[in-house]
């Protein structure tokens, strides 16, 4: 079982792949695929343990089962690659898995903090999480999805949110603590992969960034042959959503030169 996931622009003739980030759904992408406007045909399934997806099963390497279970849902042929946070990790695996697939990749605040390593980022990171990782470590869960979204998140946090969507959060947050091999550890081994990419990559991050998500992509740009960067001025972590139209501009523009 696969799971679900949206459809937009079935009548157009450019197949794009959208994965969402951790704690979202695939109907996250609606602001982005209104500001792309036509002609596009777009799938954004749900990944596992959100949306309508299955569950994640802890006893299996995450980034594995995360992957094996979007693989059903790929377009016919050739088709761009639009990930987000966690979702730009796998839109990463499927560029290095299957570079005569992917006409070009998006990668949107990719977490992959492995690609980090060396740049002094990564110890500051693991200091900011230190109060998430104890919360969760000691079955705190709404705090921990609190002090999550402070870091990660957009306006005024958990509390913000309608009661239902800060349920979903909350029941999701596990997700989080279990990407740690994937992200940390780089369990799938894609860093020492990155010059493998082919074709064009776009590299969009917010202004408001945190410190180990310009390292990461600093590593990405220096590593992958052919790379465009975009800073989206007043966004954060979830620019994608917070600010989809600079970022669909991007993408139109790295669309053409991969026509």
């Amino acid at each position: 079982m696969s799971g679900f996931a949206r459809h937009w622009g079935q009548d157009g003739d450019r197949p794009v792949l959208m994965l969402h980030c951790s704690l979202a759904h695939s109907g996250a992408w609606e602001g982005m695929v209104r500001a792309l406007g036509p002609g596009l045909r777009i799938t954004a399934p749900d990944i596992l343990g959100h949306g309508r997806a299955p569950d994640i099963d802890l006893t299996k390497d995450l980034h594995d089962q995360c992957y094996e279970a979007i693989l059903p849902h790929l377009p016919e042929g050739r088709f761009d690659a639009v990930g987000h946070s966690f979702g730009a990790t796998l839109a990463l695996r499927l560029a290095v898995d299957m570079p005569e697939r992917i006409r070009s990749l998006i990668l949107i605040e990719p977490v992959l903090f492995a690609a980090a390593k060396g740049s002094g980022a990564l110890s500051a990171y693991r200091d900011q999480m230190a109060t998430f990782d104890r919360l969760f470590s000691e079955g705190r869960i709404e705090d921990a999805t609190r002090e999550f979204l402070r870091l990660w998140g957009a306006g005024g946090g958990l509390d913000a949110m309608p009661e239902g969507q800060q349920r979903y959060m909350i029941d999701r947050i596990r997700f989080v603590a279990a990407s740690n091999a994937a992200l940390f550890e780089d369990s799938a081994g894609l860093v020492p992969r990155l010059a493998e990419v082919r074709g064009p990559v776009l590299l969009v991050d917010g202004a408001e960034r945190l410190p180990i998500t310009a390292a990461v992509l600093d590593r990405m740009a220096a590593k992958m042959p052919d790379t465009v960067r975009l800073t989206v001025e007043g966004a954060g972590h979830m620019v994608p959503i917070t600010h989809p139209r600079p970022v669909a501009e991007a993408l139109i523009r790295l669309l053409a030169q991969a026509a």
